[in-house]
């Protein structure tokens, strides 16, 4: 499962929150459009990720990811696309919701991460190691517990809610991104090379996750 939310916060044009996941959800479609993985492939773009609906049973992803459970979906990996359009080499420019972090992982917001909760730790380490072995971008990758802020704050957190392995691709959001849900948010802030070496990159992962040569 991959999927993006298509909806912005009220007052801001979305270009990278989240015009950039759910264009590249798009970009994927049409490249695998034409494969024939051994996995069911589905590319959904969702409603309703936003507030006043984040977390509640109007959450578009949360809709699907109950209708799913009930008909009993297998569905063995559910990647996020959220905010991944803003990348800087200015040291400092990374900051994490908790100061610990800042001694773990790097300070400048130049690379992509990969978040997912415990349950979803191997997803997580396998995610990372394809994009890696076929992406030479910078990558980090995070398992972290659900109360963390900002660890499910997109539509993986609904299909954690439903017992299914999800994780989160982004550039970190508002732990980065100066225009995060501001009028600012427009596509000249988004840096389409950048964006589009992580595409490819995820080309790659869903390849490995989806059993395709």
């Amino acid at each position: 499962m991959i999927g993006a939310h298509y909806d912005s916060v009220v007052g801001s044009p979305g270009a990278n929150d989240n015009g950039s996941g759910a264009a590249a959800v798009l970009a994927l479609a049409d490249y695998f459009a034409a494969t024939h993985p051994q996995k069911t492939l589905r590319f959904v773009e969702f409603v309703n990720e936003e507030p006043p609906f984040s977390w509640t049973p109007d959450m578009g992803s949360w809709v699907y990811a109950k209708r799913s459970r009930e008909r009993n979906e297998k569905i063995v990996a559910m990647l996020s696309l959220e905010t991944m359009g803003y990348y800087s080499d200015t040291p400092g420019s990374q900051t994490y919701p908790l100061g610990l972090l800042n001694n773990i992982y790097p300070i400048t917001g130049n690379f992509i991460a990969f978040v997912g909760n415990f349950a979803s730790g191997g997803l997580v380490r396998q995610v990372v190691k394809a994009f890696r072995t076929h992406t030479l971008f910078p990558s980090e990758g995070s398992i972290l517990p659900n109360t963390v802020p900002g660890a499910g704050w997109s539509d993986h957190w609904s299909f954690w809610q439903e017992g299914y392995p999800g994780i989160m691709v982004t550039d970190t959001a508002m732990f980065r991104y100066p225009y995060y849900h501001t009028q600012e948010d427009t596509p000249a802030m988004v840096n389409y090379n950048h964006l589009a070496r992580v595409v490819s990159g995820l080309e790659a992962v869903i390849m490995n996750l989806a059993n395709i040569d």
